[in-house]
């Protein structure tokens, strides 16, 4: 029996969100400590198991409602049957013929929910990369962001812009470039330009996050995009400044500038705060991180932060710091192991 089990991962916005979905610049990284995976066998008919994480069953009724506030209600079974829709509709619209052999899905997820590290792109992404090997389909790489974002956009009507994608689908350190000039249509996509950076040029960057604090991504971004379509002056110049920031660091990145970079970071949280009301929690993680000298900014829509530090010295401190809010610190993976030598 044919069994193909494949995984995304989580990512931290590392420069220039939330400006992916204004056409304008970011830069962003793979967390390889965190994933989503999908499990898919041949099966007598479509069959879309239910996930641990896709709770029916609580121990009070306030917890049921704790849990609704914070996750919807529905998990990631609807992100998964959604997927497997625009994924049977894009090959139809490429001519691409699928075998008529059926299969069993399921999902399952260590990403946390809500803390703004792409937890729900990352189970459309290895879903969509389970269904490409059982069916024996290509899809060209600078494509596939563009469809997986197509699922919760097109199908979900939830808010997003193409950065989570693109990274979930190139992995790695990624420049992208989502301007109006460079942006070119593919398969009936539109896709931005991304550039693959070395990783090795980072200086030593965390990610911290607080599950406690998580809330839905379009509680912060429906506003935004109300403002910028309205042709709010203040946030359409936040999202030139947002993507400006993400220019600079590519060439600070390069030139391996870390205290510049370090600036550009704190700048995109300021920048940010400028434009919204933020959850005070989402403010004091900020906050405390900083104390201790390293940089800090959302790592996504809210919830986690990612930032540079100089030494294990300010590491520690780093955790100390955010300890006693329950978040949880660590240092990312970015690239996977070397292959081990016989």
């Amino acid at each position: 029996m044919q069994l193909i089990r494949r995984r995304a991962y989580a990512r931290a916005g590392l420069v220039g969100n939330p400006s992916d979905g204004y056409n304008g610049r970011t830069i962003s990284f793979i967390v390889r400590n965190l994933w989503a995976e999908v499990v898919l066998y041949e099966w007598d008919e479509i069959e879309i198991l239910w996930s641990m994480e896709d709770k029916s069953r609580f121990r009070s009724v306030q917890d049921l409602v704790h849990d609704v506030r914070l996750h919807g209600y529905y998990g990631g079974v609807r992100l998964v049957k959604a997927t497997i829709k625009r994924f049977v509709e894009y090959c139809g619209q490429q001519g691409l013929t699928l075998h008529d052999r059926n299969f069993s899905i399921r999902y399952s997820s260590c990403i946390p929910r809500n803390v703004g590290l792409a937890g729900s792109s990352a189970i459309i992404v290895a879903t969509l990369r389970a269904l490409m090997d059982f069916y024996e389909v290509s899809i060209p790489l600078e494509v596939l962001p563009s469809l997986a974002l197509s699922v919760e956009t097109g199908e979900l009507s939830i808010t997003g812009g193409l950065q989570d994608r693109v990274i979930q689908c190139y992995e790695g350190l990624v420049s992208m470039d989502f301007s109006k000039e460079n942006m070119v249509e593919k398969n009936g996509y539109k896709c931005g330009v991304y550039e693959r950076l070395d990783p090795s040029l980072l200086p030593p960057v965390y990610v911290a996050y607080c599950s406690e604090f998580g809330e839905p991504t379009e509680v912060l971004h429906n506003n935004l995009r109300t403002r910028f379509d309205a042709g709010d002056a203040t946030v359409r110049h936040a999202m030139q400044t947002f993507a400006g920031l993400a220019q600079q660091a590519r060439g600070a990145i390069l030139n391996r500038d870390t205290p510049l970079l370090a600036k550009l970071i704190d700048t995109n949280f300021d920048t940010r705060r400028s434009i919204c009301q933020l959850h005070a929690g989402h403010i004091e993680m900020i906050e405390r991180a900083r104390a201790t000298g390293a940089s800090a900014k959302f790592a996504g829509s809210g919830g986690a932060i990612v930032g540079t530090y100089t030494d294990d010295t300010m590491f520690t401190a780093l955790k100390n710091a955010l300890a006693p809010i329950q978040c949880v610190v660590f240092k990312p993976i970015i690239e996977p192991d070397p292959p081990r030598v016989p």
